[in-house]
């Protein structure tokens, strides 16, 4: 069965965005860091073209969503 569209505010960041965010994820943390934080991440993500805006929050669910769907193939 389909999905129905649902009302609401559209998606802010493509997937595109979201595979930008991930990849800087999966790469090496910056100087001075032995890992990735999502602070860390929201700061480099920031400095990517059309990503400037991005929140902590949207950093956060787009690596969720990432690794939810790392299970469904």
């Amino acid at each position: 069965m389909f999905d129905v569209a649902r009302p609401g505010r559209p998606e802010q960041y493509d997937t595109d965005a979201q595979e930008r965010v991930t990849a800087l994820a999966c790469s090496a943390p910056p100087e001075g860091l032995q890992r990735w934080t999502i602070v860390a991440l929201e700061r480099a993500a920031r400095k990517e073209p059309g990503l400037n805006g991005v929140s902590r929050e949207t950093v956060r669910r787009m690596l969720k969503e990432t690794t939810s769907n790392l299970g469904a193939g």
